[in-house]
């Protein structure tokens, strides 16, 4: 099983990070990768077990994540993968938002585990926290960086 981690300070309280990336059809507010999203069923974006459907702006890939977990006490949301056009399965991915105290900042952990059907699992690895990970959270640090 392949494991990513990222991890990034953001410049803005943990509060207003966990505002913005805390609704599951929210992706286009932020990530740059991301073109539309929806909710399928009329679910609440916050409702454990609602699926977000998005489609991606290069290509227009279709994905499917179900919502697992989600705590705003704790600012954690916790999805899983159900259709990708990535070569993984068995994907299960966490958010996690913390409070820097000094300089009122955030700290933001962006971490998964998945099974690669096809590729190395380096290049998966190296995928999706490069280019998936990372991208999202330095957008939602020029979103949210005071000045």
């Amino acid at each position: 099983m392949a494991r990513v981690y990222r991890s990034a300070l953001i410049h803005a309280t943990a509060d207003r990070v966990w505002n913005l990336i805390r609704n599951f059809d929210g992706l286009p507010q932020w990530h740059p990768a991301i073109e539309a999203s929806e909710i399928e069923a009329g679910l609440a974006a916050d409702q454990v077990g609602c699926v977000r459907r998005f489609r991606l702006r290069s290509g227009g890939g279709l994905l499917r994540e179900r919502l697992l977990a989600l705590s705003d006490r704790e600012r954690i949301l916790t999805y899983s993968i159900l259709e990708s056009p990535m070569p993984v399965v068995n994907y299960v991915a966490t958010m996690r938002i913390s409070p820097v105290t000094m300089g009122n900042e955030a700290f933001a952990e962006w971490w998964a585990e998945f099974d690669v059907t096809s590729g190395t699992e380096q290049e998966m690895i190296s995928h999706i926290g490069d280019n998936v990970f990372l991208v999202g959270l330095d957008a939602v640090n020029r979103q949210l960086s005071h000045p």
